[in-house]
């Protein structure tokens, strides 16, 4: 990697060019102004950001000792409690107060929906995310097992009824029309700012006219009816010339629904991102959706296209006047982590840079095109997503850092806002606290089931082993997390200015699965939850017009606060007596998740993949997935419920199985032909047989120390 000489910092040529000729261009940002400052930051900010790392390392080192020093004496979640306390893991909880966060976009304090998450690194991926605010409901269902019954090559009348019986029965739910059903409605007009529906030559109205906001084309033929339903639009397409429309009894072709009300464009766990070449993919790709210019040439059954980004729709209000909507969804960057250093940059002292700085203030400086276009952020802001923060110290350094990248950048005091990942337990205890820090930028919390846990499993890794993977989403410490984080959102004010979030949906081919149990997800009071897929988004936003969010927060303010003491409740096994057989099967498991992974970020650079578990079951992994998965099998070595020798078989035979799996990729390499040799079986057994030592569990050093050894070899 070639360097060049920037005062005392040495940078990548490549990143250098990068940033001086395609980010500061349109900016009024001058190269020989920002570098100076830029680097007195990094040299300010640096010390910070590691004795806030060897602070991590020093409590966990006194949580070690405590357990082992209480060993052989009973769990005592009191004296626990105490002592966490005394060593500063959990703070004093100060007087109540309420977030001040200004210029918030509408997608983030007053709708809620479905939330996407994608790798930056992967354009089509974030082009097609950007996209996913609208989809279609009919093409949704159609292509997913939400309807039941196999798909045909061809387009499938009957299957295609079964869909448009399940969107009328949607429609008569959410927008229902007086004495009649969606079902028998034959034609549409307006007339004197009304929605008239013809039912049997009957005209009809909607139960709650004002639904009706809007319509496309023509007032007595309209080709386009737009409603809203809690804030969410539905635009009901009529085409009497289209193939579904020819056959519909009211010419309806499609029903499109706002569907990803915002996205987060990831540079932290779906992507695998080493050194610079990969980082300036990443900035490339975020720069050209905040200018608007990232285009993408694809191929589509044998016709070449070019994807870009959506143009914002245009109706007609019921009174005449013009209405825009937003054609993509409002987009949040989450950035790297404190832990992270990259090898882009390297400081005076040959370290390098702390990727986490580095990120903030390039990924802002590729957000001041939006600033001046305002098609991202109509309100002026840029949101920044911050993960895996122990604490409220971490969550003010982040806020000093922002203040930093805001002076240097020349924008307004609170311009970057932030969202808190409630991932790391020392952030889940003293979440009142984190939130205080960045009172007046805080647009986000969310729980983290994967990262979570993974945090739990090492913060306590010495008072035993832990319980069966799959038990620990009916652990107590789990479902008070989940009700936790909710209980302070609304507490600090929340509700109408920013999200509560809930966790990813894991299993992109199971939608039918997904519509059962995810409503649970508006349920619980949150504003938005992540999916994997725009699809799942389209599937999703429907639970938001069945349940009233804000609606539900104003209920659940009522109820009984989360008690602190039963988040403190570890999942450990209870003098475990499980079989040979069983421990087998979860040590397999956790190996399948784990190759499975590995074998596709070491050797190819893909930092997030659908991944096959062990009963074929694509699962979206990334390393929040690897993270539980490895801390869980270093957990039972540890505690001799697994032999070193067992898992290393278990690993082998897995391995096999992953091949097999992977045998149609022409670019995939084989682990089993030659394990001493295959770097990315390597990476995934020091994974698990180092993974007592890694700092907080986290897989991502030793990933990028095997990543970067692959690329030498190419």
């Amino acid at each position: 990697m070639k360097k060049i000489d920037v005062g005392n910092l040495k940078i990548s040529s490549d990143l250098y060019e990068f940033i001086n000729k395609e980010v500061m261009p349109g900016t009024d940002i001058e190269p020989n102004i920002f570098w100076p400052k830029f680097e007195k930051a990094v040299e300010t900010l640096t010390p910070i950001n590691r004795s806030l790392l060897n602070v991590r390392e020093d409590i966990q080192k006194k949580i070690d000792n405590w357990h082992l020093s209480k060993k052989d004496k009973p769990f005592d979640k009191v004296e626990y409690s105490n002592f966490l306390k005394s060593i500063n893991y959990i703070v004093d909880e100060k007087e109540d107060f309420g977030i001040a966060t200004s210029n918030v976009d509408d997608e983030i304090a007053k709708i809620a929906g479905p939330q996407l998450v994608v790798p930056v690194d992967n354009a089509r991926y974030a082009l097609n995310a950007a996209n996913a605010r609208w989809g279609s409901l009919y093409d949704a269902l159609y292509g997913t097992d939400v309807i039941p019954g196999k798909k045909a090559n061809g387009y499938d009348p009957e299957r295609g009824k079964e869909v448009i019986n399940y969107v009328r029965n949607f429609l008569d739910k959410i927008i229902p029309i007086e004495n009649a059903s969606w079902k028998d409605v034959n034609s549409f007009a307006i007339d004197k700012k009304d929605l008239v529906l013809n039912v049997n030559k009957v005209d009809k109205h909607l139960k709650n006219k004002k639904q009706f906001v809007g319509y496309a084309g023509d007032k007595n033929k309209p080709s386009s009816i737009l409603l809203k339903n809690n804030n969410l639009h539905i635009d009901v397409i009529v085409d009497p010339n289209s193939k579904i429309g020819k056959i519909d009894l009211a010419k309806i072709s499609d029903v499109v629904i706002e569907s990803a009300i915002s996205t987060i464009i990831d540079n932290e766990d779906s992507v695998a991102a080493v050194d610079a070449e990969d980082k300036i993919r990443c900035y490339r790709n975020w720069l050209g959706i905040m200018k608007g210019d990232l285009k993408v040439e694809m191929e589509k059954n044998g016709k070449k296209f070019i994807r870009k980004l959506n143009e914002d729709r245009n109706y007609i209000s019921p009174d005449g006047s013009k209405i825009k909507l937003h054609g993509r969804a409002l987009l949040l960057n989450r950035n790297v982590g404190h832990l992270m250093t990259n090898p882009s940059i390297l400081l005076k002292d040959g370290s390098e840079i702390p990727e986490g700085i580095m990120d903030a203030f390039f990924s802002t400086m590729c957000a001041l095109h939006d600033l001046k276009n305002k098609k991202n952020s109509r309100t002026g802001s840029v949101y920044i997503v911050k993960p895996k923060m122990h604490g409220p110290e971490e969550v003010g350094f982040t806020d000093k850092l922002f203040g930093e990248v805001e002076s240097i950048l020349g924008i307004k005091l609170n311009t970057l806002k932030v969202g808190i990942m409630d991932e790391e337990r020392r952030t889940t205890v003293n979440l009142k606290e984190c939130i205080r820090k960045v009172k007046d930028r805080v647009v986000f919390i969310n729980t983290g089931f994967l990262d979570r846990t993974g945090d739990e499993m090492h913060t306590s890794f010495e008072i035993g082993p832990m319980i069966f993977k799959g038990e620990m989403k009916k652990s107590l410490w789990l479902n008070t997390y989940e009700n936790w984080n909710v209980d302070i959102g609304l507490k600090c004010g929340f509700s109408g200015k920013a999200q509560i979030g809930k966790g990813m949906w894991a299993m992109p081919d199971k939608m039918s699965d997904m519509m059962e149990q995810k409503v649970n997800h508006p349920k619980s009071g949150a504003n938005c939850a992540w999916v994997p897929s725009p699809t799942a988004a389209t599937l999703h936003a429907t639970h938001y017009h069945e349940i009233d969010v804000f609606k539900k927060q104003t209920e659940i303010k009522k109820r009984d606060k989360a008690i602190l003491e039963n988040i403190l409740e570890i999942p450990r096994a209870d003098r475990p007596n499980w079989s040979k057989e069983d421990i087998d099967k979860e040590l397999e498991n956790n190996a399948q998740s784990i190759l499975g992974y590995v074998v596709r970020w070491i050797n190819q650079g893909v930092g997030c993949s659908k991944v096959p578990d062990i009963n074929n079951v694509g699962l979206m992994e990334d390393r929040a997935t690897l993270r539980i998965s490895s801390q869980h099998i270093a957990n039972w070595l540890h505690h001799g419920i697994s032999s070193k020798e067992q898992v290393m078989n278990v690993m082998k035979k897995m391995a096999k199985i992953v091949d097999e799996q992977n045998k149609g990729d022409p670019a995939y390499k084989k682990m089993s032909t030659g394990f001493d040799n295959s770097i990315a079986f390597q990476a995934a057994c020091d994974l698990v047989f180092k993974g007592r030592e890694q700092p907080s569990g986290y897989t991502e050093p030793l990933l990028h120390k095997k990543r970067l050894e692959k690329k030498s070899t190419h």
